[in-house]
């Protein structure tokens, strides 16, 4: 009794922490209980303080790559694993766990209308430029002599470029995002385009695209197959698959449960749909978590390169906890051992 109404910022694309961590609300009839608990918070604490460290030795480790190899792809790749960083920050630290969860008070509205700009950009750069290296993919395999021809690293650098730049430009719409934790009311003709916007850039039409190249790239490989050759899958080709696939198998429940939020039941009158919406929110941002693992499991090449990384990054550490004057060899020769072994 007594205590003042607490409200927090808008959390990311409509996403939010349990009503736990939001402070009390004005008093709004049949509002939605939130039964997940601290368990969002929990589940974004660790995605962010494992996904974020593995996120950054992924891209020093793809830069090494990408500068030894020339390859197209791996500069696809290292924007990819770029905007998953810039997504890990903008939107789960910042919007979820920083907004929702440790300031829990007021701040100016134009603020929060801001940061939609920024996290819906991040999301629209991570799915693009996986569009990006979809159609790479699809251009070396289908088109073999023109992608020779026309691919190189410059060009990359600007397709990527140019991809950013229209991320940038389509978050600026989102300034005007209506949270879906707190729409009372039947949905404006705003929101509904909106929404519907935010379901065609970052679902519909990629996973479109990824549907359409990635059925001509599996025919291709089957053709080969049929005609005596063996229908060999590249790395790249695979890592392809692996990323357009979970992608679209952890983006799937949000984009579900926001078109039923937007037709059927509100999120903040149906406890169900709240929750559904808390389960695809934290599924979606697994996505941005999962591909250090899935390059370490398709490439020897990248888990070798992460190997050198980390041990580039660790001999420092015990030379720098040597007194001064010590010399740390790598390894000891006893006399007789053939060159290049060590104990």
């Amino acid at each position: 009794a007594g205590q003042l109404p607490v409200t927090v910022l808008p959390t990311p694309n409509g996403s939010g922490l349990s009503w736990e961590f939001e402070g009390s609300w004005p008093e709004i009839p049949e509002r939605s209980p939130c039964v997940a608990g601290v368990i969002p918070v929990i589940y974004y604490s660790i995605l962010l303080g494992l996904g974020l460290p593995a996120n950054l030795v992924t891209t020093v480790t793809l830069a090494r790559l990408a500068s030894r190899t020339r390859k197209p792809s791996y500069y696809y790749l290292l924007a990819l694993t770029a905007s998953d960083i810039i997504t890990q920050v903008v939107i789960v630290f910042v919007g979820f766990l920083l907004q929702g969860a440790v300031l829990a008070r007021e701040v100016p509205q134009a603020v929060v209308r801001t940061a939609n700009i920024l996290e819906f950009a991040a999301n629209h750069a991570s799915v693009w430029i996986a569009v990006l290296l979809t159609l790479d993919r699809y251009s070396a395999l289908c088109h073999p002599l023109h992608h020779r021809a026309a691919s190189s690293p410059g060009r990359a650098r600007r397709a990527i470029t140019a991809v950013l730049g229209a991320a940038l430009l389509t978050g600026i719409p989102f300034y005007w995002w209506l949270d879906v934790w707190r729409d009372t009311n039947p949905p404006s003709t705003l929101d509904k385009v909106l929404k519907w916007a935010h379901c065609l850039i970052v679902y519909f039409i990629p996973c479109g695209v990824f549907l359409v190249t990635n059925s001509a790239i599996i025919h291709q490989l089957r053709q080969r197959g049929q005609s005596g050759l063996r229908p060999h899958v590249g790395k790249s080709t695979a890592i392809l698959l692996g990323v357009t696939t979970l992608f679209a198998v952890l983006w799937a429940p949000r984009i579900f449960v926001m078109l039923y939020h937007l037709y059927v039941a509100s999120v903040h009158q149906d406890w169900r749909v709240h929750l559904a919406l808390d389960v695809a929110n934290m599924a979606a941002m697994l996505n941005t978590a999962v591909n250090f693992s899935l390059y370490c499991f398709v490439s020897k090449t990248f888990r070798a390169t992460v190997r050198e990384v980390i041990h580039d990054a660790h001999l420092p550490c015990i030379l720098g906890s040597r007194p001064e004057g010590m010399v740390v060899e790598p390894g000891l020769k006893p006399p007789g051992l053939p060159k290049g072994t060590e104990l």
